[in-house]
C-alpha cells in the first residue's frame, strides 16, 4: 500500500483571499476642522503654560506662611527619620552602642555633680538658662 499524501495549495495573492467588505466604517473628520481644532488646543495649552510662574507665584505670595510651615514640618521629619537610621546603623555595630550607653551615663553623672548638687551650682545653671532665654526669645523691658 502506497500511501498517498495530499498537500493543499496556498495562496498568497490577493485574488485567493475573500474580499472583505466595509461594514459601517466611520469616517474621520475633515482635516482642516481638526488642524483648527488642535491649533485652538494648543494655543490655550501655550498660554496656560505662559501664565503657570504667575499663577504659582500668587499662589505662594498669598500662602507663603503655611506653606514654609508645611514644607519646614516636612523636611524636620525627613531629618528625623536619617538621624533615626544613621543611630540604628551605628547601633549595630558591636560594642558601639554599650559604649555610647557608658559616655551617657558618665555625662550625666558629671552634670548632676557639677550643676546639680550644691546650691551656688543650681544658681547658676539658672542664670545660665534665663540669660540663653533671653538671647533666643528676647529681653522683657
Amino acid at each position: 500500500m502506497e500511501s498517498q499524501i495530499q498537500q493543499q495549495e496556498y495562496t498568497t495573492t490577493p485574488e485567493g483571499m475573500p474580499a472583505s467588505e466595509p461594514a459601517g466604517t466611520l469616517a474621520l473628520p475633515p482635516a482642516p476642522q481638526s488642524n483648527t481644532q488642535l491649533k485652538k488646543l494648543g494655543a490655550q495649552v501655550r498660554a496656560f503654560l505662559d501664565e503657570l510662574p504667575e499663577y504659582i507665584a500668587k499662589f505662594y505670595n498669598e500662602n507663603q506662611k503655611p506653606i514654609t510651615v508645611a514644607i519646614l514640618i516636612v523636611a524636620a521629619f525627613v531629618t528625623v527619620k536619617v538621624v533615626l537610621a544613621i543611630l540604628d546603623a551605628l547601633n549595630d555595630i558591636p560594642l558601639l552602642a554599650p559604649t555610647f550607653e557608658l559616655i551617657g551615663i558618665g555625662y550625666s553623672a558629671w552634670f548632676v555633680y557639677r550643676y546639680l548638687l550644691k546650691v551656688e551650682t543650681r544658681e547658676e545653671l539658672g542664670q545660665e538658662i534665663q540669660a540663653i532665654t533671653s538671647q533666643v526669645v528676647g529681653s522683657k523691658k
